[in-house]
């Protein structure tokens, strides 16, 4: 069994849905990405595992317990994270203050966890002193994601991670999402540049219109004709 799962979701906006059925599940250790077309659902889901939507119907569990009605902030204090695509960043305070507000939950000594971070992200402790407002787009979203690891999650949920960075920028974002699966943590990705996640998906799940297109291994996702033609370009 995966560690997060969310089964037959059904849910949406004012009476709509837009998730129709989906199942998207991640183990620790483990990287998914949800690819698909415009409008597939593909936030919706992810906003629905974190508990920023409610479902009509389906259900959440996190380590065998249903957490289909805990609020976000609860799904926090149980070790998930969550990465938005924009406004991600908390502009007016510097770089280090921004790790510093990652780990508000916690009462322990954190200054390990921040060294970790500034390994990860080595850019980040060079700018440690500097307004995250002036950072690159790129900059913005490493210290996004270091202070969601300063959470000491156990998922990591990234929304559209690489949008509006260069391809340059993109790989070395994919790097580092790779490094951390590594340590142990469940990654679970929403991207539209599909063909570079699933190069580095354990798993990856095509939705259409809300609904389970596709689902399978990474590599198997890129080598398969259908998905080539019909979701990366050829």
């Amino acid at each position: 069994m995966s560690y997060l799962i969310g089964k037959d979701m059904r849910g949406g906006y004012g009476g709509v849905d837009i998730l129709n059925g989906c199942t998207i599940a991640v183990d620790k250790g483990q990287i998914a990405v949800v690819v698909g077309p415009n409008g597939a659902g593909k936030s919706t889901a992810m906003k629905a595992l974190f508990g920023m939507l409610t479902l009509r119907k389906g259900s959440v569990t996190l380590d065998g317990r249903d957490i289909t009605t805990m609020s976000p902030q609860d799904r926090v204090a149980c070790d998930m994270a969550f990465v938005p695509q924009t406004n991600n960043v908390f502009a007016g305070m510097t770089v280090e203050e921004n790790l510093e507000m990652g780990a508000y939950l916690r009462q322990d000594d954190f200054s390990g966890t921040m060294a970790e971070v500034f390994d990860l992200f080595p850019i980040l402790k060079e700018k440690r002193r500097q307004f995250a407002g002036e950072l690159s787009g790129g900059q913005r979203q490493q210290v996004a994601v270091g202070r969601a690891l300063m959470t000491q999650p156990s998922v990591l949920m990234l929304d559209e991670p690489t949008a509006g960075v260069s391809p340059i920028v993109m790989d070395e974002l994919f790097d580092r999402v790779i490094a951390i699966k590594e340590t142990g943590i469940a990654v679970l990705i929403v991207e539209q540049n599909a063909r570079q996640a699933l190069e580095i998906a354990d798993i990856g799940y095509v939705l259409v219109s809300g609904e389970n297109r596709f689902t399978d291994t990474g590599e198997a996702l890129m080598a398969d004709p259908e998905v080539r033609q019909s979701f990366l370009g050829g």
